[in-house]
């Protein structure tokens, strides 16, 4: 094969999957602008019917300041980073509990099944706000906890009753011969679960996982009812100053938005690499 041949065939083998690859990506840019245009025409709309003035121009100074020269954070910004301090740290305890509570559902002890199934039943058909005022009002004065220790504490029992049931599928769904398998190696039951049995639980219920991560965040709103200042709670005293609730709840919003989509575009990019590493 002559060499003057190559560039032709691999200039005729690129050109189509740069098609590919740039029509359901100018096709998403479409259909966002055009959403993003109605959902414009829509506030534009409502906005003069109600003869509201939108006041856009002073939503920075809520969210960064200025002063001698160096960028601070506003009350915005510093709530932001007070609900990705409770989060990451409810993540954290629910993924323990999570795991806690599915290998007790999954044992041959009954007192520890009986114990598991109270709790996820007891924390799945109760409100996650009756829980925190309970928790706030009740237990936390008499254990002596602060309100950041009871924000957590409610979002972990919460959020671990769920992945509670997310863990023990995933335990379920491998299969008998792994076990087997880490046994004949000599495996303690410790370690047949961290190098063999809990890497292909986690590559499987990764997907169901990071939704609990975004609903962890989402729920961390409801936290606010305990005067900690995260961003919901920050958004509200703005409002409460300012009356500018459609700029400032609209922002909010678009925070928890942003972090939203960053959580689920690294667990897209960590089970990306974990099929890889297959």
């Amino acid at each position: 094969m002559s060499q003057s041949c190559l560039p032709h065939h691999s200039g005729s083998a690129t050109a189509p999957l740069i098609r590919k690859i740039l029509k359901p990506f100018l096709s998403g840019l479409l259909q966002i602008g055009l959403v993003a245009a109605a959902i414009f025409w829509l506030l534009q709309s409502g906005a003069e019917a109600m003869d509201y003035r939108w006041q856009w121009y002073r939503i920075p100074q809520y969210l960064w300041f200025v002063e001698d020269g160096e960028w601070f954070p506003a009350e915005l910004l510093e709530g932001l980073m007070v609900t990705l301090h409770i989060s990451a740290v409810s993540l954290i305890a629910t993924l323990l509990i999570g795991l806690t509570a599915a290998l007790l559902r999954l044992s041959d002890s009954i007192v520890g099944r009986g114990l598991a199934r109270g709790y996820v039943e007891l924390i799945r058909n109760t409100p996650l706000l009756v829980q925190i005022y309970l928790l706030y009002f009740v237990f936390g004065p008499v254990l002596g906890l602060e309100r950041f220790t009871t924000a957590v504490l409610a979002l972990s029992l919460f959020q671990g009753a769920y992945t509670a049931e997310i863990f023990r599928a995933g335990l379920l769904s491998i299969s008998r011969g792994q076990f087997e398998a880490a046994d004949s190696l000599g495996l303690s039951k410790i370690d047949s679960y961290r190098y063999v049995i809990l890497p292909q639980v986690f590559r499987r219920i990764l997907p169901p996982l990071t939704n609990e991560a975004v609903s962890l965040v989402k729920n961390s709103s409801i936290v606010s009812v305990m005067a900690i200042f995260d961003l919901t709670t920050e958004g509200r005293n703005i409002v409460a100053d300012t009356a500018m609730p459609f700029e400032v709840w609209f922002t909010v919003a678009a925070i928890y938005l942003c972090v939203t989509l960053l959580l689920s575009g690294l667990a897209a990019w960590l089970e990306h690499k974990l099929n890889v590493s297959k």
